[in-house]
């Protein structure tokens, strides 16, 4: 980079004056170099005075100009009040230290060139001119218009004043230098605005056809309006804006609530984090005119960058609003540990059974407004029934009922719920058994006087009862109900507890893979049981959910989606796997206990509650095991429905013996109560449901 003559000339005189200015005082004190020297400071002195004292602009300048004779005239006095050049050469240093401020600020030959400006100053930024005033539209006269609004409708008569329309008012918007809304006019009076289009105007501005926005004209007092009218939004700073950082009114209305979207018709309310729980909810609403919000759950999952699959996204409709929850991983890949004060039935009956996918409790009942509650617990082999068979066991435990339980095969873990129960038992015939003790227990607490004399429908809310309630849990119904000698009774009597066993304080819960009614279920049985219970539907195959839930009484508009085969995320980096010829991992099946509650018309997403079997169940139940009443149990013996249920059939236990004389008196008293037989031929015949059994009702009818 060049350097001015000046400059360079002054910085030599300052690199040569410096080795004098520190041995002159050395070598003659009295010299005539050390006497120029001094005059000069006091003439530096001088200036600064003046400088100081003057009223004119630049004195700080003059001051620094002044400054090196001053500085000379210091270090000169310095060097002679030392001994020789002073201890570490100090003489030497102040003159050195004098020269390099004089090379570095170079006071005289830069600030006293007035004629150029100094070497790398920047160049002045150019002023804009006021740009000159726009000429009258000759379309519109000038009516006082602001300057902005006459240069918009000089563009838009440029343009060829689209739409035949006329510009009235021009706004711009803040912070936005090319956004703007036009209050436009058709240029005939009386003519409405039909030919105006997003296109015209975008062509008119140069911007996306997405950046205008025409709206219709409202009349205000003092201003005309309706369809010779319009209002344009030319933002094309607002879209760009809002397409890179969307406010989250914006992006609802952009990719939730615009038509054809996930929701559409929907608008934004307010958004909020649960840190605790990590979800983050969605509160939007519908007009009440749209009726019944439309969901897609597939698109809404899109935009909110998950999949449907994964588990994490769930909605909530409540009349007009919109919940919308996203987890940031899905609930129902969570295990929620069962513990005893989440089990315990409050003052209305109602445990936790689980948690639903937008976080609330899952509440079943141990009895409703109308008596004991029934149970309807359907899931394949492996779907966490017996897991949530348990649940309800231990809550009507610690309500105080009497629980009975039997099943159709034998397992670990319904072995040991058994030791927490009053009976239980493995087969058909025990089934059975334990079925014929409920109807008799009907009879039994239907004739037995309350406190105040009189005989009640059981209501655990009226004191005075005279006997606990009971609940009765047939495991694999349809299995026993299958059954060629038991089947058909057991079926019957089951139906028949459904309809009436509630009024006596009898719930019977039923646990099945099915409910379909040409799977071994009458239509009543399942009515009753779906009227005065809150069934959970567990692991249902894909194909089934439908046909399941139609079976259920679900209407078609609340069937369920099919729940995904698994709620973890799947694991990343298949390319590279690909690529490696690596395999697959193996995908978690976690789908266990994960499932539908069924309490209103509209199934709801849960996740059971989780016994630890392994770790003991002991802690779950109360300490002391409710059974029946001495009463009820001698009327049952009087009744001969009382004893070992594991015997083998009793002899006329399912009627008379072969060989008993079949032309007795058929008006008299059969052993056994009058108990039907099983095997009859009806029976039978209804009870067949499969090729196994048809050909064994075959080999009854010709006796083989």
């Amino acid at each position: 980079m060049s350097v001015p003559r000046s400059v360079a000339l002054e910085r030599t005189l300052y690199t040569l004056a410096a080795p004098v200015l520190a041995a002159a005082p050395n070598v003659s004190p009295d010299s005539p170099v050390s006497t120029v020297v001094q005059w000069a400071g006091v003439a530096g002195i001088g200036g600064w005075v003046l400088a100081a004292k003057s009223d004119e602009p630049a004195a700080g300048r003059k001051i620094l100009r002044w400054s090196p004779l001053v500085l000379a005239a210091a270090v000169d006095v310095a060097a002679k009040n030392t001994i020789g050049l002073g201890p570490w050469c100090l003489d030497a240093l102040l003159a050195a230290g004098w020269a390099a401020a004089g090379l570095l600020v170079l006071p005289f030959s830069r600030h006293t060139r007035h004629h150029r400006p100094a070497l790398a100053t920047p160049t002045p930024v150019p002023q804009l001119r006021p740009a000159p005033e726009p000429e009258p539209s000759p379309a519109q006269p000038d009516d006082g218009a602001d300057p902005f609004t006459r240069q918009v409708r000089r563009l838009w008569e440029n343009r060829g004043m689209p739409g035949r329309t006329i510009v009235v008012k021009a706004t711009p918007h803040p912070g936005m230098p090319n956004d703007l809304s036009l209050l436009l006019r058709a240029s005939e009076a009386g003519r409405p605005i039909t030919a105006l289009t997003d296109e015209d105007v975008a062509a008119a501005f140069g911007v996306d056809v997405d950046d205008v926005r025409i709206e219709a004209v409202a009349r205000q007092y003092g201003r005309e309006g309706g369809p010779g009218w319009k209002e344009v939004h030319v933002t094309p700073d607002l879209a760009e804006r809002r397409r890179k950082a969307p406010t989250d009114h914006e992006w609802w209305a952009d990719r939730v609530g615009a038509a054809g979207g996930p929701i559409p018709g929907s608008v934004f309310v307010r958004k909020f984090r649960d840190f605790h729980r990590k979800v983050t909810h969605y509160i939007a609403q519908v007009p009440d005119e749209m009726g019944e919000p439309r969901v897609n759950l597939h698109l809404l999952a899109a935009a909110l960058k998950t999949k449907y699959d994964e588990g994490r996204m769930f909605v909530t409709v409540d009349g007009s609003e919109i919940l919308v929850s996203l987890w940031d991983t899905s609930p129902l890949a969570q295990v929620f540990p069962a513990t005893r004060e989440l089990l315990t039935p409050d003052r209305d009956g109602r445990w936790v059974t689980g948690y639903l996918g937008n976080g609330q409790p899952a509440r079943n009942r141990v009895y409703t407004d109308r008596g004991a509650a029934h149970g309807l617990f359907v899931a394949p082999s492996g779907g966490g029934k017996t897991q949530l068979m348990g649940l309800h066991v231990a809550a009507d435990a610690l309500f105080g009922a009497v629980v009975m339980l039997a099943t159709e095969a034998p397992d670990e873990k319904t072995a040991a719920l058994g030791k927490h129960t009053a009976r239980y038992g493995v087969g058909a015939l025990y089934m059975l058994r334990l079925l014929r003790v409920l109807v008799a227990l009907m009879e039994i607490r239907g004739e037995m006087p309350w406190e105040d004399g009189q005989v009640h429908e059981w209501d655990p809310a009226r004191p005075g009862c005279p006997y606990r309630m009971l609940s009765a849990y047939l495991d694999e119904f349809l299995s026993a109900a299958r059954n060629g000698d038991y089947g058909a009774e057991i079926m019957d009597l089951a139906e028949l507890v459904s309809v009436k066993g509630r009024k006596y304080g009898v719930g019977l819960k039923v646990a099945g893979q099915s409910v379909y009614v040409q799977d071994g279920f009458t239509q009543l049985l399942c009515e009753n049981l779906r009227d005065n219970c809150i069934p959970v539907v567990l692991k249902v195959a894909p194909k089934k959910v439908t046909e399941m839930f139609k079976a259920l009484g679900i209407p078609p508009e609340h069937i369920p989606d099919p729940l995904p085969r698994s709620f973890s995320p799947a694991e990343k980096g298949r390319i590279e796997r690909v690529m490696r010829g690596e395999p697959e991992p193996p995908s978690d099946s976690n789908t266990g206990g994960a499932g539908w509650i069924i309490e209103a018309k509209q199934p709801d997403v849960l996740r059971t509650l989780f016994m630890d079997f392994k770790a003991g169940i002991d802690g779950y139940f109360p300490d002391t095991t409710a059974t029946l009443t001495d009463y009820e149990i001698r009327e049952l013996q009087a009744r001969d429905l009382w004893f070992d249920w594991t015997e083998p059939p009793r002899p006329g236990e399912f009627g008379p013996e072969p060989g008993d004389d079949e032309d007795g008196d058929d008006d008299a008293p059969k052993k056994g109560g009058g108990r039907r037989r099983s095997g009859s031929k009806s029976a039978r015949r209804n009870a067949v449901t499969s090729p196994r059994q048809a050909l064994e009702a075959i080999k009854n009818l010709s006796g083989v």
